[in-house]
């Protein structure tokens, strides 16, 4: 996926639409020249809805699209017939999208599942025709209820990555260069901090035609759960991955203290991430002999690891076959 292409955070202005008025009419044929009052409804305003779309991974097609608007409802009319209702709007959205109020920052909703649709903004409900107000006192009500107005405000969707592996590490930590080799995906790779802005997708191929998704996000920092360097934009993006890969280089100072850092960040962000299954990948291991690799196995964190090298490509199908025996409880 393209990096130019993934946008994880769109802010739009939903406008529901007016719901009709109710109608304040007489039935008046030629041998019934005082008819009841047979005022039909007003029809309901257009909502706004979110659809789930399992084809879609970015909010790309709303950068631009800022203003949405759903139709308004028909007013009532004799003869008891009812406005016809506004338009619906339909946005889809990929899996994983969060709404929230543009406001308040208040979470209404996330969309998870595909084709499920859920109202961001409702419409105006459409007013009663008089016929709903006749009593034995008041046989002629020469009123009818108008319609309520549609809603409008600013709506926030974010996206939190749908994969079965997200990429945990600080930067340049090789996570690029792994997704790289692994996947058809394309991300940009450099030594300097931060070159990944925006997560990437890879579909990764294992044995017998089978695959699974790794996503690639920006590094973390300590802080980042405060909002440092990518901080919450990185975080966000974690809470949907199946299982986390922690990724440590071999010549790190300390491993077992960086995979602390890594482990307290996301424990500040949301404590519910630590129940996720946790692998371990010691990159640029092609630098190690058997003794090294010892020596360091000593002090790891205990949790299931492996040694590997992206550039030599060392220790990668070690690595799958980590990966899919965690992810299908083999």
């Amino acid at each position: 996926m393209a990096s130019d292409n993934f946008v994880d955070y769109v802010k739009i202005h939903c406008t529901s639409g007016n719901g009709g008025g109710g109608s304040t009419h007489f039935r008046r044929e030629k041998y019934i020249p005082k008819g009841g009052p047979d005022g039909g409804d007003g029809g309901r305003g257009g909502h706004v809805i979110l659809r789930g779309n399992k084809q879609l991974w970015t909010l790309l097609h709303l950068k631009f699209q800022k203003h949405i608007k759903a139709g308004h409802g028909a007013h009532g009319a004799g003869n008891l017939k009812s406005g016809s209702q506004g338009q619906d709007v339909y946005i889809d959205v990929p899996l994983g999208t969060l709404a929230k109020d543009g406001e308040t920052g208040e979470i209404l909703f996330e969309i998870t599942e595909e084709g499920e649709e859920r109202i961001i903004q409702r419409g105006g409900r459409g007013g009663l025709g008089n016929n709903h107000f006749k009593s034995p006192t008041n046989q002629t009500p020469r009123y009818a209820q108008p319609g309520e107005e549609g809603l409008e405000g600013w709506k926030i969707l974010e996206l939190k990555i749908l994969a079965d592996v997200g990429l945990v590490g600080f930067p340049n930590a090789g996570k690029s260069t792994l997704l790289s080799v692994l996947s058809a995906a394309k991300p940009e790779i450099g030594d300097y901090p931060f070159t990944t802005l925006r997560p990437n997708l890879g579909i990764v191929s294992y044995r017998d035609y089978r695959s699974f998704v790794m996503a690639d996000i920006p590094g973390i920092i300590e802080g980042a759960h405060a909002g440092k360097g990518l901080g919450l934009r990185f975080l966000r993006h974690i809470e949907r991955n199946s299982l986390l890969l922690f990724m440590l280089p071999a010549d790190s100072a300390d491993i077992r203290n960086e995979y602390n850092i890594l482990l307290n960040e996301l424990k500040q962000y949301n404590p519910e991430l630590l129940h996720k299954e946790r692998l371990l990948a010691i990159t640029k291991s092609d630098m190690l002999d058997d003794e090294l690799k010892s020596e360091i196995s000593k002090d790891l964190p205990t949790i299931p690891y492996v040694f590997i090298s992206s550039v030599a490509q060392q220790g990668l199908m070690e690595l799958k076959d980590l990966i899919w025996k965690h992810l299908n409880n083999d």
